[in-house]
């Protein structure tokens, strides 16, 4: 894992690991570099070329070769700009190069992490560091490592020029250098540690409007507007505070900058002149070494700020490469698979813990042959759902065995595992995309006449057909353009079309109205038929159909039978019953 870097200028090893990623852009790369360096040594013509035409052409009023220098420096700032257009854009192009594979590893990393994962973190913070940060190692390239090296090489070459043309005159003009090179320290400093805290609000910001815009209709159902403003004010006003601190470093820094800048130049005038008048300079100079200043000033000053872009960078890189080394996906180490599977499902002796060994479900076994129906019924909690997540490795077992037709589930490869599967969860949801994308899942083996054909079996087809452009209708976010019987619908139909060996019922009918429960009990009637189907349920008739029903309380098996085995056995399934269902029956009846 990336070591941490926040009290740190620069970390190598970290620092390595961001340009592996440059590798299969070496050749932009390197032509980014020449430029800088290219750029670098020009930096000293033209303020050379103007202490020539000031020395020969102007005071010796040579108009011809005044033209001819004029043309000259044209030609000079043309070739800069070229230059430096073409740094920019390459530099630029790298780094959203770099980003767009970064990010695609991340979000691939990401998409394969247990569910757990997502349980114990935040999705705002993992939405920045997929966006944000991602973006902030970008900047790394376009205003960090290259500009730096440019900067730096200019630094040098002009110095040099400058301590070789009349070192006298360059070591007066310098002095005020250390300063600024201290104050330049203390800035870095200062606002690392403040971009830091800017980073960190923009994590906390983010997870807080994502969670709470996600959750809207709670805020709003429980009156918390007025509350969760507060809330979202703290948030935000400590976001400013951090960015004030931004600013307060720049205020301060920059007008530091500027006198000793002026510093130099007073320096340069009082010794500059004093030379001229002996006869040691020439005005040229003189006026060459003012340029000199000028740009030595510009990129020193700069500096502070691209190695706070580069540290930010890194730590930004620091926190995406944790994200890629956390170990939190489920292993795919399985071979298998098969064609045909008929669905023949058995738990053995399974237990299970969300956190250590507080066991959520204890000593489970079952065993399920092609085409049964298993439902599954006790109180919130008892531990239904997550018998159903283990079936797809979507948690891992800590103890005891699951097979299919005899096979154990890790032996499966996930991806077939899985595929082999349909789940129909309570809480359905759809992508902000049009209803038949949202079933088929882009899917290229499910054709739309596949998906209509399907709506007519299951019963959806003539609301679909009555929306604006039908099957192509865009439902929006989360689906909160159709109703929650509507929604349930279109994840039947979306179950049914990928024709699995095993079907599950989450609770599927718990939030629909009678009428969409019918539609959908004659949609599980013919999607379950021949296959292996658990069923989740509160509902008398769709338990009561089933082959065999388990009753879960607190993790555990309490009992198995039928309907009306269970009924006779006067037990807990019997209570429940009595609890649960015997409204329901008043009500059919």
């Amino acid at each position: 894992m990336a070591k941490s870097v926040s009290g740190s200028a620069f970390d190598v090893p970290l620092f390595k690991r961001i340009m592996a990623y440059v590798k299969p852009y070496n050749k932009v790369f390197y032509i980014t570099s020449a430029i800088s360096i290219v750029l670098a040594f020009m930096a000293w013509i033209r303020p050379v070329l103007i202490q020539v035409t000031i020395d020969e052409n102007i005071k010796k009023l040579d108009k011809e070769g005044l033209l001819m220098m004029t043309l000259i420096l044209i030609g000079v700032l043309i070739i800069e700009s070229i230059l430096e257009y073409f740094f920019n854009y390459l530099s630029n192009l790298l780094g959203q190069n770099v980003i767009r594979d970064l990010r695609n590893q991340v979000f691939k990393h990401v998409i394969s992490f247990k569910l757990k994962h997502f349980d114990n973190t935040p999705i705002g913070q993992l939405v920045t560091r997929t966006v944000s940060d991602i973006e902030t190692i970008a900047e790394m390239f376009s205003g960090g490592i290259l500009v730096i090296i440019s900067d730096l090489l200019k630094i040098f070459t002009i110095i040099t020029y400058m301590f070789i043309k009349q070192w006298d005159l360059a070591l007066i003009t310098l002095i005020p250098i250390p300063i600024l090179f201290f104050a330049t320290s203390i800035f870095k400093r200062v606002i690392k540690k403040a971009f830091q805290e800017v980073r960190e609000q923009v994590s906390v910001l983010n997870t807080f409007v994502q969670e709470h815009i996600t959750g809207m209709s709670i805020v709003q159902i429980f009156n918390r507007e007025e509350v969760e403003m507060d809330k979202f004010s703290d948030i935000n006003k400590k976001h400013r505070a951090a960015h004030i601190k931004t600013v307060w470093a720049y205020s301060i820094f920059f007008p530091i900058v500027e006198m000793l800048s002026a510093a130099s130049i007073a320096l340069l005038v009082w010794y500059g002149f004093k030379e001229v008048a002996e006869q040691h300079a020439t005005p040229g100079i003189i006026f060459s070494f003012i340029l000199f200043i000028y740009m030595l000033y510009r990129p020193i000053r700069q500096l502070a700020d691209r190695f706070n872009t580069l540290q930010m960078g890194m730590v930004s890189s620091e926190r995406v490469f944790k994200v890629l080394d956390t170990n939190s996906t489920i292993e795919n180490n399985g071979t298998l698979s098969p064609i045909n599977l008929t669905g023949n499902i058995k738990f053995k002796d399974v237990w299970f813990a969300y956190n250590d060994e507080d066991w959520v479900l204890k000593n489970i076994s079952i065993d399920m042959k092609k085409g049964e129906s298993l439902a599954l019924v006790g109180a919130t909690g008892a531990g239904k759902s997550s018998i159903i997540n283990l079936l797809g490795r979507y948690y891992e077992i800590n103890k005891g065995e699951i097979t299919i037709d005899d096979i154990n589930i890790n032996d499966f490869d996930l991806n077939h595992l899985r595929k082999t599967m349909s789940i129909v969860l309570q809480d359905v949801f759809l992508f902000s995309d049009s209803i038949l994308n949202n079933i088929t899942l882009y899917s290229e083996e499910i054709t739309k006449e596949q998906v209509i054909e399907a709506a007519k079996k299951i019963g959806a087809h003539e609301f679909i057909a009555a929306l604006p452009n039908g099957y192509e209708y865009n439902v929006k976010e989360r689906g909160a353009l159709l109703s929650v019987g509507q929604r349930q619908l279109i994840s039947f139909i979306r179950a049914y079309v990928h024709q699995p060996e095993i079907l599950i019922l989450d609770e599927a009918t718990s939030s629909i109205d009678s009428e969409s429960e019918a539609l959908i009990q004659h949609a599980t009637d013919v999607i379950t038929e021949n296959r292996t189907s658990i069923i989740v349920a509160h509902r008398l008739s769709t338990i009561k159909n089933a082959d065999k029903i388990l009753v879960i309380d607190k993790g555990e098996i309490m009992e198995e039978g039928n309907h009306f085995e269970l009924i006779k056995k006067d037990g807990y399934y019997k209570k429940l019953y009595d609890y649960q269902f015997k409204n329901q029956i008043e009500d059919e009846q």
